[in-house]
Formats: C-alpha cells, sequence, structure tokens
C-alpha cells in the first residue's frame, strides 16, 4: 500500500505526543513493507518570524490554498492509496481534504477535540467546558479567549471550527476519522461526526520492553508530562504536602509554563523535579518506579505515557475524567480517583501504596492489557483495517 502521511508537527521547544505517534506509525508502515511518503510542515518555520509569523500561521489555519496546490503535487509524485492526516493547525489547514477528493482515501487521527473546540482541548478557566461541541458554535471561544488566553489568537481557531463546519469538510471529505478511545468516539459523533466513519484505535508502545522486577524498583512514584494547569500537578503536590515526609519520593518528569511555581510548592517534601528528559530516560523513570500517577484535569486523548507505563508492568493512578477510567478498565490495570481533589488522590495512592503486593498485581495485570490491547502487531492490523474501509468508502463516493 502507498501512504502519504501528513503532519504539522508544533514546535521544537515544545515536545509532543503526536509526533512520538507519527514517527511510531511510519516506523511502523515502513517496516512491514508499506511505500510511506510524507507531507510535513512544521511550525518552527513561522516561530522565528515575530508578529509577522503569527499573522502567516492564522491566515493559513482555516484554509490555505498554497496547502491544496503542494498536497496535489506531492499525490502525483507519490501516487498514494491513503492520505492519513494527523494535525493540520497552524500552517496545513483542512483545505487539503476536498483537494485530494477521490485521488486516495482520507483518514484523520483526532489526537484531541480542535475539529469543534478552538482551543483544542475542552478547557476553560481550569475546568472542564464543552460549550463549543455541546452548542456547535464558537462565540463562547472567542468571548472567553481560550486559546491561550487571547481572543486575538483564539479567532482564527473559532473561523477554522465555524468555517468547515459550514462547508460540511467532516461530513463530505473525510473518508475515516480515528478517535483513540470510545469516550472520545462518542464526543465527536455527538458534536457532529457521522457515526459510521468514526473508528477507535488507541495509540501503541513499539517493542516488548522488559519488565523490572517488583523487588528491584524503587519505591517511587513517577509523574510524566507537561507541567501546566490542565495535567493537574498543583493538586498531585497539594496531596503530597498533606501526606508529608512519610510519603514515597515523587519524581516529576517534564517541563511546562507551572515549572517555577511548582518547584516553590515542592519546597521541603520528598519531591523531585528531573525537568525534560530523553524519551528513553523518562521511560527508565516509569520502569523503575511502583506508581505512575497522571492527576489530569481536562479530557485527554490517549496519553503516551500510559501505554508506556504498562507495557513497563507499572500501575497508573489517574483521575476520574474523560478517557482515563476506560484506559485503566476501571481499576484493573490502576487506580481512579475524582479530578482536582487532592484529599482524593491522596486516599487513593495511599491506599494503594499501603500494600505494595496488591499493587505489584495491579502492576501485571496493567502488562496483561498491554499484550491484550497496546502492542504494536495489534495496532497495525486495526490500522490496515480503517485504511481497507476508507478505501472502501473512497470508492463508493467516487462512483456515486
Amino acid at each position: 500500500m502507498k501512504i502519504l502521511l501528513t503532519h504539522n508537527f508544533y514546535g521544537s521547544s515544545a515536545p509532543s505526543g503526536e509526533t512520538s505517534v507519527v514517527e511510531s506509525e511510519q516506523r511502523m508502515l515502513v517496516s512491514r513493507g508499506h511505500e510511506v511518503a510524507t507531507f510535513f510542515r512544521h511550525s518552527d518555520e513561522i516561530r522565528g518570524q515575530g508578529a509577522w509569523g503569527a499573522i502567516k500561521g492564522a491566515l493559513a489555519t482555516p484554509w490555505n490554498p498554497f496547502s491544496t496546490r503542494a498536497m496535489r503535487r506531492a499525490l502525483e509524485e507519490s501516487g498514494s492509496d491513503v492520505v492519513h492526516v494527523h494535525n493540520t493547525f497552524p500552517l496545513i489547514s483542512p483545505s487539503i481534504f476536498p483537494a485530494i477528493g477521490s485521488r486516495a482515501a482520507r483518514v484523520l487521527t483526532l489526537h484531541n477535540y480542535r475539529l469543534f473546540c478552538p482551543a483544542a482541548i475542552p478547557m476553560r478557566a481550569g475546568r472542564v467546558c464543552t460549550r463549543c461541541i455541546d452548542e456547535a458554535r464558537v462565540g463562547a471561544a472567542l468571548r472567553h479567549g481560550c486559546y491561550r488566553d487571547s481572543r486575538l489568537a483564539t479567532a482564527p481557531l473559532a473561523a477554522n471550527v465555524a468555517l468547515h463546519r459550514r462547508l460540511g469538510t467532516w461530513q463530505k471529505h473525510v473518508d475515516a476519522f480515528i478517535t483513540l478511545t470510545e469516550f472520545q468516539r462518542q464526543v465527536m459523533i455527538d458534536a457532529g461526526l457521522p457515526a459510521e466513519k468514526v473508528h477507535v484505535k488507541p495509540n501503541f508502545y513499539p517493542g516488548d520492553p522488559e519488565v523490572i522486577p517488583w523487588e528491584s524498583r524503587r519505591e517511587t512514584v513517577v509523574f510524566v508530562g507537561r507541567l501546566s494547569v490542565e495535567k493537574g500537578v498543583e493538586t498531585l503536590l497539594q496531596a503530597w504536602r498533606q501526606w508529608g515526609t512519610d510519603a514515597p519520593e515523587l519524581r516529576i518528569v517534564g517541563d511546562g509554563p507551572l515549572a517555577g511555581e511548582l518547584r516553590r510548592l515542592g519546597r521541603g517534601l520528598p519531591v523531585c523535579f528531573l525537568g525534560q528528559l530523553p524519551p528513553e530516560k523518562a521511560q527508565e523513570e516509569i520502569g523503575r518506579a511502583r506508581l505512575l500517577v497522571l492527576p489530569s484535569e481536562c479530557f485527554e486523548g490517549f496519553p503516551m505515557v500510559i501505554g508506556e507505563a504498562f507495557a513497563l508492568g507499572t500501575p497508573a493512578a489517574v483521575s476520574r475524567i474523560g478517557p482515563l477510567p476506560e484506559i485503566v478498565r476501571m481499576g484493573e490495570a490502576g487506580v481512579v480517583f475524582a479530578p482536582g481533589d487532592p484529599d482524593a488522590l491522596l486516599e487513593a495512592v495511599c491506599n494503594a501504596w499501603a500494600s505494595l503486593d496488591r499493587l505489584r498485581r495491579v502492576g501485571e495485570r496493567a502488562r496483561v492489557t498491554f499484550e491484550e490491547k497496546y502492542t504494536e502487531s495489534i495496532n497495525y492490523r486495526l490500522l490496515m483495517e480503517i485504511y481497507e474501509t476508507a478505501m472502501e468508502v473512497n470508492k463508493k463516493r467516487a462512483k456515486g
């Protein structure tokens, strides 16, 4: 099969899980003999251009005629059967979908909720907000400046959502959507996507890593992620402050806008801030820990860190929000707690930590979950089924 992978990479200064997914899928497809071409853009192209770069990005977000022409050329050169798109923001734009037409099957992975939520993450003022999704309009996002707390920055994204709702881009010009969980699938169907085109394919962990024996692990808890409001790290540190000096060491991997404030909050506590680590070092932290904590206070897609934890046999403690309880199967491969509540987080983690033998068994179930759902071979089969379905849909559309 010939596949044209399409993706707009975010700025290199802000590592993204989407990048890992795109690169892993590319390696997976190439290793199985498929001919993979790429149509990539990088936000770094405009990051260093100041105001002019911001203007170019804003103008390109809803509709980029240069991308449509470039996409047609890429299709002519590659002769691809499938165009698999991961992210079009800000430089590629959804204008590529009608440009592709019946030349190839069009597949779109939804790493977030940007099709209907200008902020991509349905959250405002530290709380989940789905008004733009529920009301099928973007006035609230513009009013509140939901993207980067700026009405000006939100405007092109709101225009993008409104324009493609009106044009029916998602109903007419995409042959298959990939959501990462059943939760996300239902949200997107409720928002207006045709149910028969929305498929579930979670992220996967490539390879078959060795699981560190329980007795050889550190007595530590680990958080890996961006240090920002929606990730709930402040709630996590509040829980550790209540636990006090008897708490196990909490190792925090990552960086972000709250890094300085969180370091101040963690003073005097058994908390170690490791900063941004290379992927292999971050995975080593997960594999040597006895518990991963993901206290998100927003709707996640499918956090790569959970797949990594399961592959490494590390149980996860997650917020009861969005798809997270679904991923840990309501406690089978981890524990759940109410989001944004340090007392609930503390109780859940303390109860888990009180019986390390029971926690070890949960870690073993996490590894079984990986083997049953999140391996590369299982993911490849799902992806091929979606590609074939998309090709059939596209063929019927071309005939009709």
